[in-house]
């Protein structure tokens, strides 16, 4: 298998674990705790990355050569665009679907996860000599 398609399954098998952190944290939050959606994402979200990218820097990108400071603060700009284009996004579709926040997420999620974190992780957060 060619070796950027081992890296985008791998990014995206960290990313598919995080997700189900944050999106299992999302509902418990939302129905258990009657946390708006918006707010139940950017706390679930923030928890899902740590996930995320603890497993993309040790298995996916296999980047800890690089100092993790280096990685971290592009890795939170990331998370931080991420989480608001999650937590806008999916009350949004909801509203204007009129499905439930549940499923509206899950689309956000796929759109946000492969058209801007796999790229900007890829290419910017975990780049390869980038830091060296």
């Amino acid at each position: 298998m060619a070796q950027g398609v081992k890296q985008f399954l791998k990014a995206q098998a960290s990313a598919f674990i995080g997700g189900m952190v944050d999106y299992a944290i999302m509902i418990c939050a939302v129905e258990m705790f009657s946390s708006p959606v918006s707010t139940a994402i950017v706390i679930s979200g923030s928890l899902g990355a740590v996930v995320n990218f603890s497993i993309n820097r040790y298995w996916a990108f296999k980047d800890d050569n690089t100092a993790v400071g280096d990685q971290l603060w592009k890795f939170i700009i990331v998370v931080v665009g991420s989480i608001l284009l999650k937590s806008q996004g999916t009350p949004f579709l909801t509203k204007i679907t009129a499905i439930d926040y549940r499923i509206t997420r899950l689309m956000v999620e796929l759109v946000v996860s492969l058209g801007f974190n796999f790229t900007l992780q890829k290419f910017w957060v975990f780049r390869k000599g980038a830091n060296h």
